[in-house]
């Protein structure tokens, strides 16, 4: 898979997309009026897809790593979004005693519940959220080193090039982020993920060194972090009328 392409591709849509809602912005449409008292506004529901500009920037500057995902999120209530997301990551883990690449794709499920109340006509979000995640992924383990405290003798590095496949992994991850509306349907947004494994297939004599959608793994701790930024477009599908009284 050519992700670089993939990234010209998904680039390309989204700027398309974007010149066509600021176009769109001109035909005079009014979005709330004010009657006596109060103001009736429009407040859109529908579909929200997300590309994480976060994976795209480590592609391009980091040559041991790929990786690209895209994310989406449903108005299901005034404050509840039903989220997720989908990927594909290639990590190479290059350290002293060890040269292994990961390759795999996930997918990451859940909820998101905004907590910022908006002013009247916005649309921004401060939320919380919960996914359940899974990866089927492979590693291959290039070559690694001896170890030894006796220095006397040069490194004894042995290429193996194993492949360790059909391997796969599910965990919990708590997410908290924020989606400022910029213009039109367009939005930008960041977030911050704690994930807390559940289950990885064990490899014999060898350990998962990297989950895609995870990130870094260790031996003595089934927590890990993360984080992203992106850019979003709202499809909107209806939209519910909305009343909010005016303060004298």
């Amino acid at each position: 898979m050519n992700l670089r392409l993939t990234y010209i591709f998904f680039i390309s849509s989204f700027f398309w997309i974007f010149t066509g809602d600021i176009i769109a912005q001109g035909d005079g449409n009014v979005e709330y009026e004010q009657v006596t008292d109060s103001i009736f506004f429009k407040d859109k529901y529908g579909l929200t897809v997300s590309l994480d500009l976060s994976r795209i920037g480590n592609s391009l500057w980091d040559s041991e790593y790929q990786g690209i995902e895209i994310g989406a999120d449903y108005r299901f209530s005034e404050d509840l979004y039903i989220a997720g997301e989908l990927g594909n990551e290639n990590s190479i883990y290059n350290e002293d005693n060890i040269l292994n690449e990961a390759n795999g794709s996930y997918i990451k499920l859940g909820v998101n519940y905004n907590i910022y109340d908006n002013w009247i006509g916005m649309r921004n979000l401060i939320y919380a959220g919960i996914r359940y995640g899974f990866a089927a992924y492979s590693q291959n383990l290039k070559s690694y080193r001896i170890y030894t405290t006796d220095n006397y003798f040069p490194p004894d590095i042995r290429e193996t090039d194993k492949t360790f496949s059909n391997l796969t992994a599910n965990w919990i991850e708590l997410q908290a982020g924020v989606r400022v509306n910029m213009f039109g349907n367009v939005y930008l947004g960041a977030h911050v993920q704690l994930k807390n494994m559940i289950t990885s297939t064990a490899i014999p004599n060898f350990d998962n060194l990297y989950v895609p959608g995870f990130h870094r793994t260790f031996d003595y701790s089934s927590i890990g972090v993360g984080w992203g930024y992106s850019i979003s477009y709202l499809i909107p599908i209806y939209s519910k009328t909305k009343r909010q009284a005016v303060r004298n």
